[in-house]
């Protein structure tokens, strides 16, 4: 008699239900090569793990081999230790890529050492995510002919079917819906198993079938999917809702990182390159290249143990990676708008490119990066020049600054000086945005010291004055507090038509 969770497995190497992935004679050999360092990197539930026990298992080699993980904190004091030892045998680390900056260069170096000096006493194996040797790499260029580079890719339906098969010979029974098990699986080993694990146990069959027949199984998919994303939501739910809204809720911002998520979510395998998402979403650049690139995004995962766990951002490579394959099935699952909702933000979908557009005179820069740094502070999308200039370089300014203030902006906020009429550029703002006084969409900032007469103009609309003689600090928190409330009125608006 064999139990249920010895067939489909929900952790752990697989025994009755192993298949081996396409790579496994790869594997296989070069654990066989004395001295010569492996990389072997893919997705989460691929089976990286159990394909490495397995072969050294077939290999006989299991009790040669130490086993080393970088996520408990003896074995990195251990990993760290290694390039100061000899002759250390075949020693095996996986999730590689969650040690340091410091921890990995180390590594790097030492596996090249290891080749030059053709050390046949010495093997070390990395086992990580997708990409996870490109940053070894990147500390010695060299290292990628010193090395043998195994990726292990999700796997592909006919091996997904040949797990279900296998377990359901070990249990005597058939799924009804195992073609469409190893559809919903996507690749993942470690997904078939836990659906057909919530297939046998919705059947009653928790032991072998004793019959001589098989137990028919016509349990649907939806009631499978809907009982395992049941018992995934209290655990992810609030995991899902920590990544979504930061640290701190912005209800009315952009939501970069429930949009990172949402992109995530939708990748082949769960590993998203965040550079290029950015670049075909256009309406998020700003807001999610801000939490990148001033570092909020690796604060939000590294001070975080639970969210650790289950996503990894490696800067080197621009890479956000899911580690848990129950995880990504579950965002997979969500409703988006009825996600957004539920963590407390009004809505996921924008308008334009920018929240706000700020048009000012170089005098007048000091005002201007103050309303910047306050705005983006609350995740809300700004366009300011000086954030800009890596991306206006090489292009026609005038073409890309115009749609800008045209219409791929919200709102202009317009820094409203003695300075500003006669400036080049400031003109040029002004000749794109001036059609849209009457969108209610430009809100003037006038300041104290404008000649009287100069700006009756812009007084038809509503606006702020900024007094120079002022407290610098208390205006701006004061302007860039009405501008959210404004903000958060047009989404709101927004979202009830």
């Amino acid at each position: 008699m064999t139990r249920l969770d010895e067939v489909f497995k929900k952790s752990g190497v697989p025994t009755h239900t192993f298949v081996e992935p396409a790579e496994y004679i790869r594997v296989k050999s070069g654990l066989q090569v004395p001295g010569r360092g492996m990389i072997i990197e893919g997705p989460s539930g691929i089976g990286k793990t159990s394909c490495i026990k397995r072969a050294l298992d077939e290999l006989g080699l299991v009790e040669t081999v130490l086993m080393l993980s970088a996520r408990k904190a003896d074995d990195v004091v251990l990993i760290n230790e290694l390039p100061a030892m000899k002759g250390v045998g075949t020693v095996i680390i996986d999730d590689f890529h969650r040690l340091d900056e410091g921890g990995r260069r180390k590594l790097s170096d030492y596996l090249k050492i290891l080749a030059d000096e053709e050390d046949g006493a010495s093997k070390i194996v990395l086992i990580g995510i997708n990409r996870a040797g490109q940053t070894l790499v990147e500390y010695s260029p060299d290292l990628l002919h010193r090395v043998e580079v195994i990726r292990v890719g999700r796997t592909n339906q006919e091996r997904i079917r040949s797990l279900i098969s296998l377990g359901e010979s070990a249990l005597n029974c058939r799924i009804s819906v195992a073609d469409e098990i190893s559809e919903e699986a996507e690749g993942s080993f470690a997904m078939a198993q836990i659906l057909c694990s919530e297939a046998c146990l919705q059947a009653g069959l928790i032991i072998t079938h004793e019959d001589k027949s098989p137990l028919a199984i016509d349990i649907s998919l939806p009631a499978i999917r809907e009982k395992v994303l049941e018992e995934l939501n209290p655990r992810f739910f609030p995991l899902a809702r920590d990544f979504a809204t930061g640290k701190k809720l912005r209800r009315e911002g952009r939501a970069p990182y429930l949009h990172l998520l949402s992109w995530l979510s939708r990748t082949n395998e769960g590993v998203l390159d965040t550079r290029e998402a950015v670049a075909r979403n256009g309406e998020m650049k700003a807001s999610v290249l801000q939490v990148i690139d001033k570092g909020h995004l690796s604060a939000l995962i590294d001070d975080s143990d639970s969210i650790k766990e289950l996503i990894h951002f490696e800067h080197k490579t621009n890479l956000l990676t899911i580690e848990d394959p129950k995880f990504l099935y579950f965002i997979r699952h969500l409703i988006w708008t009825n996600f957004a909702r539920q963590v407390g933000y009004s809505g996921i979908m924008f308008r334009g490119d920018y929240d706000f557009a700020l048009s000012f005179a170089g005098q007048d820069r000091e005002v201007a990066e103050g309303l910047f740094n306050k705005l983006q502070d609350r995740e809300v999308s700004v366009f300011y020049d000086k954030n800009e200039q890596h991306r206006i370089l090489a292009n026609d300014v005038e073409e890309y600054l115009a749609p800008i203030y045209r219409s791929s902006s919200l709102f202009v906020i317009v820094l409203y000086s003695h300075h500003y009429p006669v400036k080049i550029w400031t003109k040029f703002e002004s000749d794109n945005f001036k059609h849209r006084f009457g969108e209610n969409c430009i809100i003037p900032i006038w300041f104290n010291d404008a000649p009287a007469g100069m700006l009756d103009e812009t007084r038809k609309v509503g606006g702020i004055t900024f007094d120079r003689a002022g407290d610098f600090e208390t205006q701006i928190n004061y302007i860039s507090s009405i501008m959210y409330a404004k903000l958060e009125e047009f989404r709101r608006n927004e979202n009830t038509d």
